[in-house]
């Protein structure tokens, strides 16, 4: 892994999450996780986004898990932006842990990462986007065609030319794709 090993000199700080009482925020619609996570994530806090624990699921396939202890401040954050959580739920029983968005694969010189309904394929040894493939949504061709054949490092960013979940999911999956790389 070439590539990987390259990226790993550069590992970013990350904090240790494991002693956080959790919580989970359930919004109505996927575009309201979407902003939340933005405005989040750009305020300093500490947040994943998750697939809901099946006893919760109320028709958005995303929620957002979130340090506990600063659930009054991510709910004052929110509410100044008019973006309503439907549930805040905290996380205190197995049943209700949030799960994951991401399968990963590997196939020997390749490395696939799935988040949701999008795949986003790597030559371990070069870092090159092989393939990308998932989804429905009409900017799904226009981001593989600018992404496929460059290196994670040069090919832009889905979120940056990406309008719709697909292109959404697909960041996701290439967030979580650098992330290894730092591993």
């Amino acid at each position: 892994m070439g590539f990987f090993n390259r990226l790993r000199t550069k590992k970013p700080a990350t904090k240790d999450r494991s002693g956080w009482e959790r919580g989970i925020l359930v919004f109505a619609h996927t575009s309201e996780v979407i902003r939340a996570e933005k405005l989040i994530k750009n305020s300093g806090f500490c947040i994943k986004v998750m697939g809901p624990p099946p006893e919760i699921r109320t028709g958005c396939d995303l929620v957002i898990e979130f340090p506990l202890i600063e659930e009054l401040n991510i709910l004052r954050l929110l509410r100044d932006k008019e973006i309503q959580a439907l549930q805040v739920v905290p996380v205190t029983d197995h049943l209700l842990q949030p799960v994951d968005l991401f399968a990963v694969k590997d196939f020997g010189e390749h490395l696939m990462v799935r988040a949701a309904n999008m795949k986003l394929t790597v030559d371990k040894e070069t870092g090159v986007i092989v393939n990308i493939s998932g989804g429905g949504c009409p900017d799904v061709p226009y981001l593989a065609r600018e992404m496929i054949g460059k290196s994670l490092l040069e090919a832009p960013k889905p979120q940056d030319i990406g309008h719709t979940l697909c292109g959404y999911a697909l960041h996701l999956a290439y967030e979580e794709m650098v992330r290894r790389c730092w591993q």
